[in-house]
């Protein structure tokens, strides 16, 4: 143990700690200045940054042995509060730059520490900046944290007032299209909003710190479980196996289709005959003390006896291969397309044909906060399990049979997230910290490592995909044939629905009558498969998009032409048969031609021998919602001061559903003349709101909003007077009038059929990509200097939010392009192993123009925005690479030294 004597914030602190400890746990968990988060703790997120004696630094990789008796140390909570905000908290609400926020305080402070060492930075400057002191974020996508820093040193330089930045309400009283800032945004700020490695903080004594037995193989049959020393190591309460699960220790994988061959009850709470990939659970230790339970888990003796290990969807699909679920085969389910007439008479006679076959690969979420939750038993006997779940009513029923708990006696609440990115639509430690707590009877708590976020969390399903095309002279195309295989890892939940998708959006965004194809799910030992932005469609509309502008080049048309001629129109439709709601792409090119223009003239002007520039273009297309007749539902409710509370279920990635339900509610109830303030959000609580579904396939806007307007009006129609003036609480209840509504819609849609058609989604989003890449010629590395996207997501109901979806997508993508990988379990468990893009790897020209469709099913005309931006703007630079140096890269990522390797070749 060591005292040291510091300076935090101004006031004096004494600490008595470990030398060992890092100092982000001391100041968090000694001093309870949560503000500073632990991401990586590698040193690699820059979420733990602070200020010590005048330097930067990132504390979770500081020692306490290095910090000086009588340091000084400022955190953000020394630099602004809720009730005084420092210029740079004003300016990081004002540009959205808090979106997930769970990097935010880490950033704030680091700008502290720029502007204080240079009061008037170049954009240039502030992204040198970061970079040089690993400040990550996965949300924003960089710009609009630019944009933050520039407008606070100008307000800290007298350049600028604060009044400035901050946010004036329109005349009218209206905030739907405006930027409205966010109503989580100054608790993000200030650090003061609690995820859930602060609320395990503040938990009640007593609470066990379970810490995880997880497999280091990825297949393999389980011959024995000796936890016996273990048991005898300091602080272990009880370690959890399978023996100790009441229920059918399985978590439900929700099976879709009746032709799915596998039951659906393939995936283990903790593992007791197989492990079926890397990190899978088998033991769960739990202790008076994190270190205590991590040097108890080690002590855990697994035997196992080696089995295949099939980590490709080609290697478990061999004739050879064993089946990994015994009694279903690895292949488990088929989804067929067949819209229009037999392709092979359409491809004999056609003009121009072109196949080829691509590559999409199991992109990791790389959420900058590891998955984190708690569970206790409440007064009332329920299991209360708090997590990052995005879809509370959907796990809750994934995880009750498995745990042998009645659903109605276990309550879901969403904490605070630090970004999912569709992770967290599968359950991941909800079912481990739910049968922690019963098997303990004490509250529990678990908190990943970011390793263990990389190699036990879901990711994006790899596709190996044939796409074949065929077009007349003019370029009409004709007809298109695909197969698609998908690689789901060895749990099912969902792959079923992903393998749909397929047949959804290979080829989307353009008139094709007739399309005949096949595609496959496949069970793996790799990680198994999660939703990720965009769902399905990252994979399938590359191989579409990147084989249009190979067929566009073989009939010599411009690939934006090409498009424009086969885009949506009036009499279109869409790969499953259905009419677009509306007709907006021939506008959207318009709108991006004479951009597209002017950069195929830029590029030619600064190409070089050394780096050759080009321009790409692709077409994005997503729906919006869960297929067929998709629900929500919602209460709103009068209160006696008049104000209003929404109860709802509109899940947080770090998305901005409190934005979202505010601004749709405020529309809703203009009536009222409310100020915004006066509607209260609860939000993300099964005990308290109802079932208003998962927030997945960006259905939150269109069905979630529905169901908010629906109640809404239910309110004012029992509030509204025969004269048009609206009654008060009192005369409600005066009057037997009910103050408490419930608002439910129902999306008019319906499911695809075994040949994929139908109209499984009500509205749509429609965008086009324009990216500008360099190649350096002698090493192969892509830039993409400049992002273009003209988007069309309906309505817009917040701006920032809107702008903050898009920008964040568009990083992805640009990721998922150039670095991002989880396919070397080892090599791909960090951040800078996986290909995380830092703020130098994202251009900071990313231009960004709506056209606002009116959408006929969404609330006040909204579409939804989240996947959008990462449907397919990685063809774009895919095909902005062969624009400036004949090289096609067809299986992501384009690593520099595959590109070298084609230059080459």
């Amino acid at each position: 143990m060591i005292k040291l004597n510091l300076m935090v914030n101004g006031a004096p602190k004494q600490v008595i700690c470990e030398s060992d400890e890092s100092l982000a746990n001391v100041l968090r968990e000694n001093l309870g200045l949560t503000s500073v988060k632990v991401g990586c703790g590698t040193g690699q997120c820059g979420s733990c940054s602070i200020i010590v004696d005048g330097k930067l630094i990132r504390s979770c990789s500081m020692k306490m042995s290095r910090v000086a008796d009588g340091a000084v140390i400022t955190t953000t909570e020394g630099i602004g509060t809720p009730d005084q905000l420092h210029p740079i908290q004003v300016a990081w609400i004002a540009h959205g730059g808090a979106q997930c926020g769970f990097c935010t305080p880490g950033f704030i402070v680091s700008t502290k520490a720029l502007i204080d060492s240079n009061p008037n930075p170049t954009r240039e400057d502030v992204r040198d900046w970061f970079q040089k002191y690993r400040n990550a974020c996965r949300c924003t996508g960089y710009k609009q944290l630019v944009d933050a820093v520039l407008d606070a040193a100008a307000v800290m330089r007298g350049d600028k007032s604060i009044d400035d930045l901050s946010f004036k309400i329109p005349e009218d009283g209206r905030i739907w299209g405006t930027n409205y800032p966010r109503p989580t945004g100054v608790a993000k700020v200030t650090g003061t909003l609690d995820y859930g490695a602060d609320l395990g903080i503040k938990m009640p004594q007593g609470t066990l710190k379970l810490a995880l037995v997880q497999a280091e193989v990825s297949h393999a049959k389980i011959l024995s479980i000796d936890t016996a020393e273990a048991e005898k190591m300091p602080g272990v309460e009880k370690i959890v196996t399978y023996k100790d699960i009441k229920g059918k220790n399985r978590i439900t994988g929700l099976i879709t289709f009746p032709t799915n061959k596998g039951d659906g009850w393939d995936r283990p709470i903790l593992c007791d005959e197989k492990v079926f990939q890397y990190g899978d659970a088998i033991a769960i230790v739990c202790a008076d003390t994190d270190k205590n339970a991590q040097a108890a888990a080690a002590k855990v003796k697994v035997e196992m006896e080696r089995l295949p290990e099939y980590m490709s969807a080609p290697a478990a699909m061999a004739d050879d291969a064993i089946e990994i679920h015994p009694g279903t085969p690895n292949v488990y389910f088929e989804q067929r397309i067949a819209k229009g007439e037999e392709t092979g008479p359409v491809f004999d006679s056609a003009a121009h044909v072109i196949e080829d076959d691509f590559y999409v690969g199991r992109q990791p979420h790389m959420p900058i906060e590891p998955d984190v939750g708690f569970a206790y038993l409440d007064d009332e006997g329920k299991l209360c399990i708090h997590s990052k779940s995005i879809g509370l009513h959907l796990h809750l029923y994934m995880i009750a049979p498995g745990l042998g708990v009645d659903p109605e006696n276990i309550v879901m609440v969403q904490n605070p997230a630090g970004g999912t990115f569709g992770y967290k639509f599968s359950p991941t430690m909800e079912a481990l910290v739910g049968a922690a707590c019963l098997a303990t009877g004490k509250p529990v708590f678990l908190n990943y490592t970011w390793k263990q976020q990389q190699q036990y969390t879901g990711k994006r399903s790899p596709f190996f995909m044939n796409v074949r095309m065929a077009c007349d002279n003019d370029g009409k195309m004709l007809g298109m044939e695909t197969d698609w295989t998908v690689d789901h890892g060895p749990y099912s939940e969902f792959g079923d629905l992903l393998t749909l998708r397929g047949a959804q959006f290979i080829g989307a965004g353009y008139d094709i009558a007739n399309i005949r194809g096949m595609g496959r799910t496949v069970a793996t030992n790799h990680a198994w498969g999660s939703a990720f932005r965009g769902y399905g469609s990252p994979q399938s509309e590359f191989a579409s998009e990147v084989l249009v502008d190979m067929l566009a080049e073989k009939i010599g048309m411009d690939p934006l032409e090409f498009r424009y001629k086969n885009a949506y129109r009036k009499g279109s439709t869409t790969p499953t048969g259905q009419d677009p709601e509306v007709y907006s792409l021939p506008a959207i090119l318009d709108a991006v031609r004479p951009k597209y223009e002017e950069a195929k003239k830029k590029a030619a002007a600064g190409s070089t021998a050394e780096i050759k520039r080009g321009v790409g273009i692709s077409l994005g297309v997503y729906g919006c919602g869960l297929d067929g007749p998709d629900t929500a539902e919602i209460d709103v409710e009068l209160n006696e001061d008049g104000t209003v509370t929404v109860y709802a279920t509109w899940h947080d990635h770090g998305q901005g559903a409190d934005i979202g339900t505010l601004g749709t509610a405020h529309e809703a109830l203009r009536p009222l003349g409310l100020a915004p303030e006066q509607i209260r959000l609860v939000l993300n609580d099964t005990r308290t709101c109802p079932n208003a579904g998962p927030a997945g396939g960006s259905r939150s806007q269109v069905v979630v909003g529905r169901a908010i307007k629906a109640g809404c009006e239910l309110l004012l129609g029992g509030m509204r007077k025969a004269d048009g003036s609206f009654r008060s609480y009192k005369e409600m209840v005066d009057e037997n009038i009910a103050v408490r509504y419930n608002g439910k819609w129902t999306a008019p849609a319906t499911e695809c059929d075994e040949n994929g058609q139908g109209s499984p989604f009500a509205s749509y989003m429609y965008g086009v990509f324009l990216a500008e890449v360099a190649v350096e010629m002698a090493t192969g590395k892509t830039t993409v200097e400049k992002m273009t996207c003209v988007a069309d997501v309906g309505k817009i109901n917040n701006k920032l939010a809107v702008d903050g979806q898009m920008y964040g997508g568009l990083a992805q993508a640009i990721g998922l392009a150039l670095t991002e990988d989880y396919e070397d379990i080892q090599k791909h468990s960090t951040m800078k192993g996986a290909g995380f893009p830092y703020i130098k790897q994202i251009p900071d020209d990313i231009v960004l123009e709506y056209i606002e469709s009116d959408r006929p099913e969404g609330p006040f005309g909204a579409s939804g925005v989240g996947e959008l931006p990462l449907t397919c703007p990685h063809a774009a630079v895919i095909n902005g690479i062969y624009n400036a140096c004949g090289v096609r890269i067809k299986k992501l990522p384009a690593l520099p030294e595959k590109v070298l390797a084609e230059l080459k070749g």
